[in-house]
């Protein structure tokens, strides 16, 4: 099963089945009706800033094109992501295609914040005081910055 990125930013992630031992030390677990787990949830959704949500976009990030080459963070292709990401942030309404827009290589811009996001949590944190030392202003949060990195990724690759 794959990841699905709702608009809202949050992931739905499968949850893996339950390994089950055959031994003496461990009861059987079945229900009365034989139906076992079978009402157990297969899916979770994941919001910005829970446990696990940065590894979950990760994957959905290489889901959308698994014959990607490994990231590769440029110079230029940061500081174009810090100025994307910032414009994000301070948009009133959240405006994604008019931060992108002044983008030169969207390419560059998409890798960094891929480079970012397989870091996990803290290398979220120190591209968010990274942004806000070049471009003004305090950090961002990880959860909000990790969900601006989403919603930036999301339509890059449209």
């Amino acid at each position: 099963m794959e990841i699905i990125r709702n608009p809202d930013g949050s992931l739905v992630v499968p949850i893996p089945e339950t390994r089950h031992h055959d031994g003496d030390d461990v009861p059987e677990q079945t229900s009365s009706d034989g139906a076992g787990d079978a009402g157990a949830p297969t899916t979770r959704v994941l919001h910005p800033g829970e446990g696990g949500y940065n590894e979950a976009l990760t994957e959905w990030d290489l889901q959308q094109n698994p014959d990607r080459e490994p990231v590769v963070s440029t110079a230029s292709g940061r500081e174009e992501a810090m100025r994307v990401v910032h414009a994000v942030g301070e948009s009133p309404d959240h405006d994604v295609i008019a931060a992108l827009a002044h983008v030169t290589d969207a390419e560059a811009t998409g890798e960094a914040l891929r480079y970012v996001l397989v870091g996990g949590t803290h290398s979220v944190e120190a591209f968010a005081s990274e942004v806000a030392e070049a471009e003004g202003g305090e950090p961002l949060p990880a959860h909000k910055m990790t969900k601006i990195i989403g919603e930036v990724l999301a339509e890059l690759d449209k």
